[in-house]
């Protein structure tokens, strides 16, 4: 006889008794708890801690006209249910691959990308444990989606391989198809990688969400995401070093915390507080949104956020806060930098690799500096110069304690003579250029001369008249475009 049974069974004989005996005050308070009980037995029933068995059939009976099925459990394996240790003390590491093992081979309902089989939402439930891991927890099915692994937090063992990630959604098979997984989630988790290698690595794979996620000691990445399109991190926490800041081995930082080596990924609400590099991109569309990076300070060698897509950047970086790090992009092409925050004399850094920027935006920005006489934008051309500048403005940048730096100028000189120059070059971030100039030239008193411009060259411009007058000349340039 099943629970659920039993149940009402002892609900049937204790109505009948306490009818009997007419006492209803103890009958409706026993009722009550009676009913409570029932509840729970089918809440339990409906829950099941072990992976849930395919529906079953049962034969008809020769009054029954139709065949009966018996709908199967939520599709939640409870990882302790294969054995993994939630003190942290034993290697959990096959009793979980066990686990996403069953729910990836679990019952399926269509497809999500052609040939990705729909697990409809399995979970692999973690359950709070702490678990020590081994060796990297690697999908070994592929053409799977809709999963997620959740609520727990995996350590690496003292013998992890240093070139493995934990969370390994990849495969070793040389005939994989073009996307290994899609929507896979990964949420509230801490990934501690022990400094034995990486933290979650995501290849070729579709809309796989990382979510409320604290991923540290890594000495690798924390995140990569390789491939695939759309790999979302939210609303996390990462660094190499668990620090607040102001870290006396700060130098010694290594590591990156998020290589996004693929297109259309998006990092919003993230906080990396160490590590060499805070985020490394080398794909293209992709959007930084909410970003706090204090992972190492430029002075110490550190990098905030790396743009290492030479020609094709395709970036946008919003709404986020650089702490004493600052951001480098090499040859940028179509790049937005704008209502972003930077602290402690953090800069942006224009990388010449074959001398073209085109299409940047670094716009509506703070700066604030010590007065050490620091650029907010910086060229570095190394490399040789930059030749093809096209579209870039840099501007609005509201700045205090560093040293204003646009592609858009504008100044006033006055004087009693025939010849008035502005120098530029204190403004200007390009070298002798100068795409575009305007002036205006006032006379004093009720005088008309003859004025013209007579050279823009070094990032200077000269304006002549034909006599000697007393007179202000504004003018305004522009180095990013033609007008």
């Amino acid at each position: 006889m099943g629970e659920k049974t039993w149940a009402l069974s002892l609900f049937f004989i204790f109505a009948c008794l306490s009818h009997v005996y007419g006492n209803v005050h103890s009958y409706d308070h026993q009722l009550r708890k009676l009913q409570a009980f029932t509840a729970e037995i089918v809440h339990r029933d409906l829950i099941s801690p072990f992976p849930s068995p395919s529906p079953t059939r049962f034969s008809p009976s020769p009054s029954s006209p139709s065949v009966v099925t018996v709908t199967p459990s939520p599709k939640i394996y409870h990882v302790t249910s294969y054995g993994a240790d939630p003190t942290g003390k034993l290697d959990s590491t096959q009793a979980i691959l066990q686990a996403i093992s069953d729910a990836l081979e679990g019952p399926t309902n269509g497809l999500l990308m052609q040939g990705i089989s729909n697990l409809g939402g399995a979970q692999i439930n973690l359950e709070g444990g702490n678990y020590l891991i081994s060796q990297p927890l690697q999908f070994p099915i592929v053409s799977r989606g809709n999963l997620m692994i959740h609520g727990g937090t995996l350590k690496a063992s003292d013998d992890f391989p240093t070139d493995g990630y934990l969370l390994d959604l990849s495969t070793s098979s040389s005939n994989a198809p073009e996307f290994l997984f899609e929507f896979i989630t990964l949420r509230d988790l801490l990934v501690d990688a022990n400094f034995r290698g990486g933290g979650i690595q995501v290849i070729n794979s579709l809309r796989t969400s990382i979510d409320n996620c604290y991923i540290t000691h890594f000495t690798t990445n924390g995140i990569i995401a390789k491939g695939g399109h759309e790999t979302y991190i939210r609303n996390s926490f990462l660094g190499q070093h668990i620090t607040a800041g102001g870290d006396k081995a700060e130098r010694n930082f290594s590591g990156t915390a998020i290589n996004l080596m693929g297109n259309d990924n998006s990092v919003t609400d993230v906080v990396i507080f160490s590590a060499e590099i805070g985020i490394i991109v080398s794909g293209q569309a992709n959007l930084l949104s909410g970003i706090h990076c204090y992972n190492k300070a430029t002075g110490f060698g550190g990098t905030g956020i790396y743009l290492k897509l030479p020609g094709l950047t395709q970036t946008r970086i919003v709404d986020s806060y650089l702490d004493y790090t600052g951001i480098v992009a090499e040859d940028p092409v179509q790049l937005t930098i704008s209502n972003t925050f930077f602290l402690g004399d953090a800069f942006v850094k224009l990388k010449s690799i074959n001398g073209v920027v085109n299409g940047v935006n670094i716009v509506d920005n703070m700066f604030s500096g010590s007065n050490r006489g620091i650029d907010i934008v910086q060229l570095d051309q190394s490399n040789g110069p930059f030749k093809t500048i096209e579209q870039v403005v840099v501007d609005r940048n509201n700045v205090k304690g560093m040293n204003v730096k646009g592609t858009i100028g504008s100044g006033v000189v006055e004087g009693n003579g025939t010849s008035w120059t502005l120098d530029f070059n204190p403004i200007l971030i390009f070298p002798n250029l100068i795409k575009h100039v305007q002036y205006t030239f006032f006379p004093s008193g009720n005088v008309f001369v003859n004025h013209a411009l007579r050279n823009v060259s070094n990032n200077k411009v000269l304006v002549e008249s034909d006599v000697q007058v007393s007179a202000r000349v504004f003018v305004s340039v522009d180095q990013g475009k033609l007008i």
